[in-house]
């Protein structure tokens, strides 16, 4: 399954008393899909996977995929630090009618790299459908080695990996190790452009709730060679992706976010909305981007 060269990591929209608002969903997907964004991430980091329960997940999953109505893929995020919960969210996100499923490295667990490679084999063996791995040291405690998804990526349903190490050699190894048809996304905006010169295919991004449709320019620019307008693209995008990540994700992108009128709410605890001086400092890259 091709995930298209932008996924977005889909913020859930909260109401005012921070429970999902499913009017709000409707209105972020049809954005989403209208501006840049080839396939859909439910309940990733950037949907505040950790604060929703099960229900609210298999709910959302079946709600955007009834939006989507098979314009763009949708992939749901069913890791979890168990195995066991993991394939049984896994189970209700293909009974949910998802298209795929991104699976994080097993957090807080620190497991080894057969530990990781076992987990996630098991998590194949019950449930068919497609499967993007989720690799982010920063979050999970635990790098996926470059071995390990080489490894990985001969499992019939593991197609694509999605890489936020930060680690450019890391995802060259990857990339030199697999076949053509597994797919690396990068899983850190700032790193689109370089991780598709060493070979990557696109990013699963934050970025592209606001600014999706120049990705996909800077994208389009690159693979037709013209690498000097990629690059003033890339340059314009970072102070923008910068001010995404200057607070915890999703924090600013739902200020993004509710700023142009796509309301999102707010953030579930522990993470806080943005002060206004932090208001101030993000309003002022989305400015500047915008001239």
């Amino acid at each position: 399954m091709n995930f298209g060269r932008v996924s977005t990591a889909m913020t859930t929209p909260f109401d005012e008393h921070n429970k999902v608002d499913y009017g709000r969903v409707e209105q972020l997907v049809n954005y989403l899909i209208d501006h840049g964004s080839d396939s859909l991430v439910v309940a990733g980091t950037t949907g505040e996977s950790p604060t929703l329960t099960f229900d609210e997940k298999v709910e959302l999953f079946k709600f955007v995929v009834k939006t989507a109505d098979k314009r763009v893929p949708v992939i749901a995020g069913t890791g979890s630090n168990t195995t066991e919960g993991t394939i049984a969210l896994s189970k209700a996100a293909r009974d949910a009618g998802a298209d795929a499923l991104m699976l994080v490295a097993p957090y807080y667990n620190k497991p080894s790299q057969e530990g990781l490679y076992r987990h996630f084999e098991a998590v194949t063996k019950e449930v068919s459908l497609p499967v993007m791995i989720y690799n982010i040291p920063g979050r999970s405690a635990v790098n996926i080695e470059a071995d390990t998804i080489i490894r990985l990526s001969k499992l019939p349903t593991v197609v694509a990996v999605k890489e936020a190490s930060g680690d450019l050699d890391q995802m060259t190894e990857i990339i030199a190790g697999t076949d053509d048809d597994f797919l690396v996304y990068s899983g850190d905006d700032g790193l689109t452009l370089p991780v598709l010169s060493v070979g990557g295919y696109g990013v699963v991004s934050v970025t592209s709730h606001v600014a999706g449709v120049e990705m996909q320019e800077m994208i389009a620019d690159f693979l037709k060679g013209d690498l000097k307008k990629a690059a003033a693209t890339h340059q314009r995008l970072l102070p923008l992706t910068r001010a995404l990540f200057a607070q915890p994700s999703p924090a600013p992108v739902k200020e993004a976010l509710n700023r142009q009128g796509i309301l999102c709410g707010g953030v579930r605890l522990p993470l806080v909305v943005l002060n206004d001086s932090e208001k101030n400092s993000l309003y002022e890259a989305l400015d500047q981007f915008s001239k």
